[in-house]
């Protein structure tokens, strides 16, 4: 690590759970990040001025003027451009010496998996069910840790999937059972996004430096409006067909 790295991540370092072998750790890392929205930007800001080596950010929409409110990675003269391309521009201007990886694309089948599959974690920053189950699916059949988080209205839900184990996902929500109102249907609050993403950064810094305790097996519940915060445990289901050892 050069001076100038060491001053860059200085504050950092100095945290006695990362230390120069975490700030390494991270340096070595790749990261995934499915979507770079609302939840994505703050994602692939946090991560790529921590150090994380290579970002992958996936994502096939465009910048529209309702992102503005939330999706902080962009800016108004991004409007109608891929949101992967606008988002890696924003990371690399702030931390030049990563590897950013815009791919403008809807990651699936057997593109998911290889993607998954080469990423240290993963991060579930989408806003679709679909999406999650299949990223969900990608991550057990990859032995990869998977950060998930969602938001809607004052509301904001943070989880972490070990890799391998259980619960996963798919635990919590079965197909079908998903809720089906979405932010464009019912609003969200601009920075609760930002908030829930930062958390999911932050789970990912600890995943890939050990640092910690990630919330595996919990699930983070924030109620904005009235700020209450609870951390509910989630066991694995004995049926889930996707981590339950005979579905």
């Amino acid at each position: 690590m050069n001076d100038e790295q060491l001053m860059r991540y200085s504050r950092q370092i100095m945290l006695p759970e990362l230390d120069i072998t975490g700030q390494e750790r991270l340096a070595a890392s790749r990261a995934l990040i499915v979507g770079a929205g609302g939840l994505g930007s703050p994602v692939a800001l946090y991560l790529g001025a921590a150090g994380v080596g290579e970002l992958r950010i996936a994502d096939d929409d465009v910048v529209d003027l309702s992102n503005l409110q939330r999706q902080i990675a962009h800016r108004q003269d991004a409007l109608g451009q891929p949101k992967a391309a606008s988002a890696t521009r924003a990371v690399t201007a702030r931390n030049p010496e990563i590897t950013v990886t815009p791919l403008e694309e809807r990651l699936d089948g057997e593109r998911l998996g290889a993607e998954v599959g080469a990423a240290d974690v993963v991060i579930d920053a989408t806003d679709n069910f679909a999406t999650r189950f299949a990223l969900n699916a990608a991550c057990v059949a990859a032995h990869r840790p998977l950060v998930s988080a969602a938001v809607i209205r004052w509301e904001l839900q943070v989880s972490a999937f070990r890799p391998g184990g259980r619960p996963c996902y798919r635990c919590i929500y079965a197909e079908g059972d998903e809720p089906q109102l979405t932010c464009s249907e019912s609003g969200v609050l601009g920075p609760l996004p930002g908030v829930a993403g930062s958390l999911e950064a932050v789970e990912a810094i600890k995943i890939l430096t050990g640092a910690g305790t990630p919330l595996f097996g919990r699930l983070l519940v924030v109620d904005a409006l009235r700020m209450r915060l609870r951390t509910l445990t989630v066991n694995g289901d004995p049926h889930c067909p996707v981590c339950a050892e005979a579905p």
